[in-house]
């Protein structure tokens, strides 16, 4: 007798979830078979690459320049993602520090055939470090 190993189980609906309001939309991206695991579900690298650029929208702003990401404080995978499926990440900046930002960003997934439907997948803190010419770490403008 062979185990379903499938995530979530069959028997389990992801509970249903609404965007959030207090975030800005700052990516929208459908994942291709290209990017799947060995067990046919969007590779978690993928994932978090796509959180690294989405998180880096609103801290580009503010920063001004180059920057680079120095820590990855949360990451959180709720849920799957499947190919196809429409991911859009969401994104709030959570702190500014004298060099650092951190921000929040919050992922949510709709089934192309099911749109406006979100399960949320994924949540994840990540900070970003302004930088100078040498790749030094350099005060943000205020």
């Amino acid at each position: 007798m062979s185990a379903d190993t499938s995530w979530p189980p069959a028997h389990v609906t992801p509970a249903a979830a609404t965007p959030p309001s207090d975030k800005e939309l700052v990516l929208k991206v459908i994942p291709m078979p290209a990017d799947t695991n060995g067990n046919g579900d969007i590779f978690g690298g993928w994932v978090m690459a796509q959180v690294d650029l989405a998180g880096s929208v609103l801290p580009a702003r503010i920063i001004r320049g180059r920057m680079a990401t120095v820590a990855v404080n949360e990451f959180i995978f709720k849920q799957p993602v499947r190919v196809g499926d429409i991911c859009s990440f969401f994104s709030s900046v959570k702190r500014v520090g004298r060099t650092s930002i951190t921000v929040e960003v919050e992922v949510f997934a709709e089934s192309f055939g099911a749109q406006g439907k979100y399960v949320k997948v994924t949540h994840a803190l990540v900070t970003y470090v302004a930088i100078d010419e040498n790749g030094r770490p350099r005060e943000i403008p205020r």
